[in-house]
C-alpha cells in the first residue's frame, strides 16, 4: 500500500513536468519514463525536491525534481536572486560571478543562472569558459560584486553536477545567509515564478584580464623565487583529471620559474565524460594512474593533478625503494603549512601575528607544528567556508600564512575565500624546490616533520548506506555511538569525547562536562584516547554514507625508523576499526 501510494504521488508529480513551460526534450524524458515498465528511475527523478541545502544543490543530471536540470537550477537562482534584491536592496547595482567546470550541461547551466539574474536586474559576469573553482572566488571579491555561482559538482562521478552559492566576501555561504537563502529558494512552487528570459545589457562576459589578475595574485605568495629559478628544470608531471586545472595550473608554474612541465596528453582534454578515468578524484590512486606512468617514463621528481573545478590536489612523491606513492590530504597540508611556516621564519617574516587553521578532522600533527612554532592555530569545522569565516573574523588584526582540510584542499591566500588547486600546486613545486636545496625529496622532508614533531598515520573510512532505509541507518548509527561510546579503541582508554551536536566536551575519567567554543552545532563526533588517537565520525552531507576519520600517534627518532613506525600505526588503525565495528 505504501509503494502504490508513493508511485501515485510520484506519478502525479511527473505528469506536471508535461505541461506548459517545459521544453520538449524535458518532456520526452518524462514521458519516456512513465511509459517505461521498470518504475525505479521515476521513483528516483521525483519522489522528493532536490534540496538547496547550505553548500548548493548537487545530484544526478536528468529530468525531474530531485534532478540537476534547468528547472531546479532555475529554481535555485530565482530564490537567490530575491534574497539579493531584498539584501542589497540599498545598493544602487546588484553584481554577481557566474562561472562553471568542463561537466555536461554546465555551460548551459552557468549561461541560464545568468540570465536569470540579469532578469531579476542584477549584473552578471559570465566567464567565457570553463574556470577553475577559487578563481571565481577571486572574482568576486576582485570584482566587488555581492554574491557568485559556481556549477560545478567537484570530483563526483560523471553523472553528477552542482550549484555553489558565495556571498559577498568570496566565500560559500553560512549563516545568516544560508538559511534565509534556502528559505527563498523554497517560497519558489511555480515554473511562472522563475525569470528565464535574460536581459543582455547586464551580462558581462570576462575572462583573460580576470586569469592574468588571479595569476599575478598566486605569483605573490611565492617565498622562494631564486630557488625556484635555481632549480627550474625540477620534473614536474601535471594532470587536471580532464579538468578546469588545465591552462590555468601550468600557467602559474611557469608563473613561478618552473619550466619542466610534464603534461598527460590524454587528460590534458577537457571533458565532462572525464574518458580515461572512472572516477575523476585525485586522492584516489586509479585516477593517478597515467600520470604515475609518465612519472616512471621521465623519471618525474613530483607527480600532482588537480580534480575537475580544480580545488583539489593530489600529489605522488617517491618511497625508499623509489616507487611512486600517493600522499594522503594531511600529508600535503602538513607539509605546505610546515614549509610556509619555516620559510617565513627563515625570511625573518614573522612578527607573531600570523596564524593558520585547520578542520577539526585534520591531523593534529600540524598542531604541534604550530605551537612549537609559536603560531596561533584555529581549528573549524570540515568545508573552507569554515576557514573562510575564521579569516574574515581575523581580517585586518592577523596574517593568515594558509590552512586545509584532510580531504586533499589547502587555501594559502587571503584574496579568494576557497581551497585553490592552483596556488596549492605552485607553493608544493616550490616546497619541493626549497627542500631539494636542503639536500631532501618530499620523502625526507615528511620524514623529517614526523621526527620534529611526532608521527601520525591517518586513514579514513566511508560506509555507504544508500537510499530511505540507509538514510535511517546512518542516524542509528550516530545515536548508539553516542548512546554506548567506546570505553577503549586499540587498545587505549578513551579519555575525552566531543560531541559537536550540542558543544558537549566530556572528561570520561571525571566525568565533568564543559561547553566547546564553536560558531554552531554540528553532527559530528570525536573520541580521544589516552596514547593520543583521535576518531572522528560524521554523517556526509552531500553523499549517503557515513565517515570516520581515524588518526593514530606513534614514535619516530630517525628516518630509519619510518617503515617500522608506518606498520605499527596500521596495525592499530585495524585494531581501531575492529573497535568501532567497521
Amino acid at each position: 500500500m505504501e509503494n502504490d501510494q508513493l508511485l501515485n504521488t510520484v506519478i502525479a508529480r511527473a505528469k506536471v513536468w508535461l505541461g506548459d513551460g517545459y521544453d520538449e526534450e524535458t518532456k520526452a524524458e518524462v514521458k519516456r519514463m512513465l511509459e517505461a515498465e521498470d518504475k525505479t528511475e521515476l521513483i528516483d527523478s521525483f519522489y522528493r525536491d532536490l534540496e538547496f541545502g547550505t553548500g548548493g544543490l548537487r545530484g544526478i543530471m536528468g529530468a525531474g525534481t530531485n534532478r540537476m536540470n534547468i528547472y531546479t537550477v532555475g529554481a535555485a537562482t530565482q530564490g537567490l536572486a530575491n534574497y539579493l534584491n531584498e539584501a542589497f536592496s540599498d545598493l544602487p547595482e546588484i553584481s554577481v560571478v557566474v562561472g562553471h567546470d568542463v561537466r555536461n550541461n554546465s555551460r548551459k547551466f552557468a549561461e541560464i543562472v545568468a540570465n536569470i539574474f540579469s532578469a531579476n536586474g542584477i549584473k552578471a559576469y559570465l566567464f567565457d569558459s570553463f574556470r577553475p573553482t577559487p578563481e571565481l572566488s577571486f572574482a568576486i571579491r576582485h570584482l566587488g560584486c555581492q554574491s557568485g555561482v559556481n556549477i560545478t559538482a567537484s570530483h563526483n562521478p560523471k553523472e553528477y553536477n552542482g550549484y555553489k552559492a558565495y556571498w559577498s566576501d568570496g566565500a560559500q555561504i553560512i549563516a545568516p545567509h544560508d538559511v534565509n537563502i534556502i528559505d527563498h529558494v523554497n517560497r519558489i512552487k511555480d515554473l511562472s515564478e522563475i525569470k528565464f528570459n535574460g536581459d543582455p545589457s547586464k551580462i558581462e562576459i570576462i575572462g583573460d584580464k580576470l586569469d592574468a589578475d588571479f595569476l599575478d595574485a598566486i605569483k605573490g605568495l611565492s617565498l622562494s623565487p631564486e630557488l625556484n629559478k635555481k632549480y627550474s628544470d625540477l620534473k614536474i608531471v601535471y594532470t587536471p583529471i580532464h579538468g578546469t586545472g588545465v591552462n590555468l595550473i601550468p600557467r602559474s608554474l611557469r608563473n613561478y620559474g618552473f619550466t619542466n612541465i610534464i603534461n598527460v596528453p590524454e587528460q590534458d582534454i577537457p571533458s565532462g565524460d572525464f574518458p580515461t578515468v572512472e572516477s575523476p578524484n585525485p586522492e584516489n590512486a586509479p585516477a593517478m594512474a597515467m600520470a604515475i606512468a609518465k612519472a616512471k617514463e621521465v623519471n618525474a621528481d613530483i607527480v600532482m593533478a588537480s580534480d575537475p573545478d580544480a580545488d583539489r590536489i593530489g600529489c605522488v612523491i617517491r618511497d625508499n625503494s623509489g616507487e611512486y606513492v600517493l600522499l594522503n590530504g594531511n600529508q600535503i597540508v602538513m607539509i605546505l603549512l610546515n614549509y610556509l611556516m619555516t620559510r617565513n621564519a627563515e625570511l625573518g617574516r614573522l612578527t607573531g601575528r600570523e596564524y593558520i587553521v585547520k578542520t577539526i578532522v585534520t591531523t593534529e600533527t600540524i598542531k604541534s607544528i604550530a605551537e612549537k612554532n609559536n603560531i596561533k592555530m584555529y581549528d573549524c569545522y570540515t568545508g573552507f567556508k569554515w576557514i573562510a569565516a575564521v579569516i574574515r573574523e581575523n581580517e585586518g588584526l592577523a596574517r593568515y600564512l594558509g590552512g586545509g582540510e584532510e580531504s586533499y584542499g589547502f587555501l594559502a591566500e587571503d584574496f579568494a575565500r576557497d581551497k585553490d588547486a592552483v596556488s596549492a600546486i605552485s607553493l608544493m613545486a616550490e616546497a619541493a624546490a626549497w627542500a631539494k636545496d636542503k639536500g631532501m625529496d618530499f620523502l625526507r622532508m615528511l620524514q623529517d616533520i614526523y621526527i620534529k614533531y611526532g608521527f601520525s598515520r591517518e586513514e579514513g573510512v566511508s560506509v555507504v548506506r544508500k537510499g530511505k532505509s540507509g538514510a535511517e541507518e546512518i542516524i542509528a548509527m550516530m545515536k548508539g555511538y553516542r548512546a554506548n561510546p567506546p570505553r577503549q579503541l586499540g587498545g587505549s582508554d578513551v579519555v575525552t569525547i566531543k560531541d559537536y551536536a550540542d558543544l558537549n566536551l566530556t572528561d570520561v575519567p571525571s566525568g565533568k562536562i564543559t561547553k566547546m567554543d564553536m560558531p554552531v552545532t554540528s553532527n559530528v563526533l570525536q573520541y580521544f584516547t589516552a596514547d593520543g588517537t583521535k576518531i572522528s565520525i560524521r554523517p556526509s552531507g552531500t553523499e549517503p554514507k557515513i565517515k570516520f576519520y581515524i588518526e593514530v600517534r606513534g614514535e619516530m627518532k630517525s628516518a630509519a625508523d619510518y617503515d617500522k613506525a608506518i606498520a605499527a600505526a596500521t596495525a592499530k588503525i585495524d585494531a581501531v576499526k575492529k573497535d568501532l565495528g567497521i
